[in-house]
Parts: structure tokens; C-alpha cells; sequence
């Protein structure tokens, strides 16, 4: 493994040059033909993007082929403006492919449901398949998967072979996993390392697509509330798991904010480059909901919110079916062939609902209309009004007393980390 790593290191654009050399040199064979998986623009703090253009550099004036296919998942295609943010001017656009969840992939295996229903205690019981973008099959000497790892809602800790199964991966993967996650309770798989739908994802890589030549380059990433830097604490390079559980116990430590009381309100700003749909502004709700205390109130900040779904056929679930809670979502499932076609739709509903424990009140700016947001089952109040009373730039990360004496706790990023309540995350 080729890493540095610490709770206080700042890791530096020259160190990162270096470290991104040094991973390219430890290749095993001579490179001529690269693939490398960053994230999208919605993971823009992970430094993914800048270690791209490195890559892209380095190979190419070697005169290596390198092809970049962003892991969009279930995510709207990269527009030119949000590459140029993401991955900077220097890389031609035409190296720049698309992924396909529904149509660009192809199936190397199944997962049995045996498993499955070992992995989710008896809830669930289907097989789930492998499937992945072809592009991947090319002929490509490195593979080289970039991104973050932070707490995530679904598997526990981001990135690692999710980005393999899902980022690149197929449907069916897509959605059973998501909805495996579901039921086996959000709160106990945050922050984890080792859970239920990480089991199915490195089972599906180890298995089924053990001969492709992926390497994998992992960050960790800490927002200074202070001053609002990224710093880069972490930097893991490698071909197994050790490079994983290495970055997951850092992520563990810079990421994770224990609380020693349970904030009433909480207010979040979601960053309009990153935040358009409530399938990706619920990180709100996610990374949120182990620290609020109970019958209190979730305030999201979205001046960007344009749809629901960042897919269209999502976007048409989640106006259809709203976010009403497990029971609810449940039987929708069992009633609703297209919601069972959809599982992952399904467990991002029941994802995004409080369960009744809090409530939660979204801020749209133009975008969307407050009767839209209401029709899915969030309160709604218009941003501009909201944002005149709690000002995200007036605001800091953390409790703030309003000039009222009202205190509230705020967050400007909740993709940065994961916010509990101390004696909660430990239960």
C-alpha cells in the first residue's frame, strides 16, 4: 500500500503529484491503456478531480491512452461546465465517457439469495447481479478507482468496490443493495466499516470481477470550520482491503462529529454546485438524523433544488410515492410492481423520511414550487425567507445563538461527515 496519512497532516498539491506518481510507477505491468473511475461533481470536495488531471498528465506524456469514465451511479450525465469544475481545463473532453446504469453494462454473476438473506437477517431473500459497465472489459492494463471515503448511509463508509458495483454498476445491483440497506436500518450501518451491503459489494468484486486490473486510490477529506478549507488528511493507494479499513479508521476520526447533547433545530446549507435534487440534498437528512432529538426540526437550506430524482423515472417514484416512512414504503413495495422494479428508489424513500421523529422543512429557491416539495411529504418554506433568518453566511458549523436567544446547530456541507448524538452513534 502507498499512503500518508494522519489526523493532523495537510497534505499538499506537490505531495499529492508525488504520492499519484508513485502509484502509477508501482504498477506490475507496462501501461499503454488507463481507465480511471472518478466520482461526479457531487463529491467535489474529494479531490478526485485533481488527482484525475494528475493521472491524466503523467500517462499521457508517456503516451498512454487514458479514458475517464466518471461514476455517475444513477446520477444525470457531467454537463461541460461541472467537468471543467471538477476535472479543470487541461483534459480533452473527448476523454471524458458516460456511464449507463440501464443499458452500458454487462451482468458477470449473480449473488445468490441465500446470501442476501443472511447479510439482512431474513428481510430480504432475491439474487442480485453483478452487473457493470462494459467499458470496463476494454482491454484496459490499470483501472484505477478514485474517490473519497467518508460516512455513507447506505454501506456504511463511501467509496472502495462501491464504487465498482454501483458507480459503474448496473441496475439491479443499484437498486437491491440500496434497498438491502434499507432494512437493515440506516442507523446502525452509518459510519460503520463493516456492514451488511459492504459484505455484498466486496463479495460481487472478489467474485465475479477478481481478474480486472483495478487499483484503487482513496482520500480522506476534512473541512477546517474555521476557515472553510479542504484539507486532504488522508491519501491510500492500493489493490486489496487494507487500503480501505485504513482510510475508514482515519474517516472515523476526522468525520464523524459525536455530540454531547442533541441539538432541537438543525439547519443545513446545501452548496447549489453540488446539491440539485433531493435524492442528493437528503444527506441532510442521512447525516443528520442520529443527532437530532426527537420532535425536533430539520431546516434545509436548497436555493438550487430543481427536481427529486436525479434519474427521470426516480424523479417520477418519488413524486408518486413521497417520502411517508418505512411502513408506508413497505407496502407501497409489496402493492406496486414498478416501486419493486425500483428498489432503490424505495429504500431512498425511506431514507429521506424522519420516520415521524422529526420534521423536516425544505427551502426551495425558483427551481421547484413549495406545493412540489409538499406533495413528497417535507414542510416547505421558500429560501430566500428562511436564509433572511438564518444566513448561511452569517452563520458558522456548529451551535449558534440567535440575536432572539433561539439556538440552533448548523452545518455547511453534510456530505463532509456524519453529526450523532455521543450516547446514539454508540448504541
Amino acid at each position: 500500500m502507498i499512503g500518508r496519512f494522519g489526523e493532523e497532516l495537510s497534505i499538499s498539491r506537490d505531495e499529492l503529484r508525488t504520492l499519484v506518481f508513485q502509484t502509477l510507477e508501482n504498477q506490475p505491468v507496462p501501461l499503454r491503456k488507463v481507465l480511471v473511475l472518478p466520482p461526479d461533481h457531487t463529491r467535489l470536495n474529494s479531490q478526485a478531480g485533481p488527482i484525475t488531471a494528475i493521472v491524466y498528465e503523467l500517462l499521457t506524456a508517456k503516451g498512454v491512452k487514458v479514458d475517464i469514465l466518471p461514476t455517475l451511479g444513477t446520477h444525470n450525465a457531467m454537463t461541460e461546465k461541472q467537468l471543467r469544475m471538477m476535472f479543470g481545463e487541461t483534459i480533452p473532453l473527448d476523454a471524458f465517457k458516460v456511464h449507463d446504469w440501464r443499458n452500458g453494462i454487462v451482468r458477470k454473476g449473480e449473488v445468490p439469495g441465500k446470501m442476501l438473506a443472511e447479510l439482512s437477517g431474513g428481510k430480504v431473500n432475491y439474487p442480485v447481479g453483478v452487473e457493470v459497465n462494459k467499458m470496463l472489459f476494454d482491454g484496459y492494463d490499470l483501472i484505477l478507482s478514485v474517490g473519497q471515503v467518508v460516512p455513507h448511509e447506505v454501506v456504511g463508509m463511501a467509496n472502495y468496490t462501491k464504487n465498482i458495483v454501483v458507480g459503474a454498476g448496473g441496475s439491479d445491483i443499484i437498486n437491491k443493495s440500496h434497498f438491502l440497506g434499507a432494512v437493515c436500518n440506516m442507523e446502525t450501518i452509518l459510519g460503520q466499516t463493516d456492514t451488511p451491503v459492504r459484505r455484498l459489494f466486496n463479495y460481487a468484486v472478489d467474485t465475479f470481477l477478481s481478474d480486472l486490473p483495478i487499483t484503487y486510490i482513496l482520500t480522506v477529506m476534512e473541512q477546517d470550520y474555521g476557515t472553510g478549507e479542504m484539507h486532504m488528511r488522508g491519501f491510500y493507494a492500493g489493490k486489496d482491503v487494507q487500503v480501505y479499513n485504513k482510510a475508514c479508521e482515519l474517516a472515523r476520526k476526522v468525520n464523524i462529529t459525536l455530540l454531547d447533547r442533541e441539538p432541537k433545530k438543525v439547519v443545513v446549507y446545501l452548496d447549489p454546485h453540488e446539491f440539485q435534487s433531493t435524492w442528493l440534498g437528503n444527506k441532510a437528512v442521512y447525516r443528520t438524523r442520529m443527532a437530532i432529538a426527537d420532535d425536533g426540526e430539520l431546516i434545509v437550506l436548497a436555493p438550487a433544488l430543481k427536481e427529486f430524482g436525479e434519474d427521470h423515472k426516480i424523479d417520477e417514484l418519488i413524486r408518486k410515492y413521497g417520502y411517508r416512512g418505512t411502513p408506508a414504503t413497505l407496502k407501497a413495495v409489496e402493492e406496486n410492481e414498478e416501486l419493486r422494479n425500483n428498489r432503490g428508489a424505495a429504500a431512498h424513500l425511506i431514507h429521506g423520511s424522519s420516520e415521524g421523529r422529526f420534521s423536516i422543512t425544505y427551502c426551495p429557491g425558483p427551481g421547484v414550487t413549495l406545493d412540489e416539495v409538499r406533495s413528497v411529504g417535507f414542510n416547505a418554506v421558500p429560501y430566500e425567507k428562511m436564509a433572511a433568518r438564518y444566513n448561511p453566511e452569517k452563520l458558522k458549523d456548529g451551535f449558534n445563538t440567535m440575536p432572539d436567544g433561539e439556538e440552533i446547530f448548523y452545518i455547511s456541507n453534510p456530505a463532509l461527515g456524519l453529526w450523532a448524538y455521543k450516547e446514539k452513534f454508540a448504541k
